[in-house]
């Protein structure tokens, strides 16, 4: 039987630090780990380009520590961090899936990363490794949302593959109202109208004004990310017409 036929060669696949925990508090779960990095070389194994921007708030949350009166550039420097010890752990839990890896971050930690530089991560796509973009933007203020959608117009990826803990966008929280309905298709002025918890405005507006589609999932539900690459009706797409 021959390999299904993926939807989209070039995806930026983003992952919340808080999924990465699995049902833990916090910290990393390496079972999570490890499946998420099964799943993401199979996608690699079909032929599609994989760029990661991974989140940290499994181990720290910028926002929280600005709340406890932590000054906020600070703060939002220390989730950075974060997301480096993430994206190192998710990187060599796909080199040991076979899979050649590299993790770029925005704050230059030469010991353990390169540099971000646009070129030479659309270089490593091209050549079939999967590249990780850890320290968000490299900017406090700035979400790690905001940094997916800033890489995905950067190297030109054809979608961004939102991995959360739900199954789409909802016009509730879904874990206290158990009548929130789940949208199936949503335009990016539909999400900014209605101030949807999706992703920050940053970066919902910047990929309205790039044209970059967006599919939301439940990373928790094996075989998920394989479906969205494919193009399964799962989640919710944000965006032009579903068919686009």
């Amino acid at each position: 039987m021959s390999a299904p036929t993926p939807k989209y060669q070039r995806i930026v696949l983003k992952i919340s630090g808080e999924s990465l925990a699995g049902d833990q508090q916090s910290g990393l779960n390496y079972p999570v780990l490890k499946r998420m990095a099964s799943e993401i070389a199979e996608i690699h194994s079909l032929g599609v380009e994989v760029a990661i921007v991974v989140g940290g708030g499994n181990i720290w949350r910028g926002i929280t520590g600005s709340e406890g009166g932590m000054d906020r550039a600070t703060a939002d420097y220390m989730g950075m961090m974060a997301t480096i010890i993430n994206a190192l752990a998710l990187a060599d839990a796909i080199e040991q899936c076979g899979v050649d890896c590299r993790v770029q971050s925005a704050i230059e930690i030469k010991a353990v990363s390169e540099p971000y530089i646009r070129l030479r991560a659309v270089r490593h796509l091209e050549k079939g490794r999967v590249v990780i973009f850890a320290a968000g933007t490299g900017n406090p203020y700035f979400s790690t949302d905001t940094a997916a959608a800033l890489r995905a117009a950067e190297i030109h990826a054809e979608v961004i593959l939102m991995a959360k803990k739900v199954d789409g966008v909802y016009d509730a929280d879904p874990r206290t109202n158990p009548h929130a309905q789940r949208f199936h298709h949503l335009t990016y002025m539909e999400v900014l109208n209605r101030e949807l918890q999706v992703m920050d405005s940053t970066a919902a507006s910047l990929c309205k004004d790039n044209n970059i589609p967006l599919v939301v999932f439940n990373i928790n539900v094996e075989g998920n990310m394989v479906k969205a690459v494919l193009g399964e009706d799962i989640g919710t797409y944000l965006g032009g017409a579903v068919n686009d």
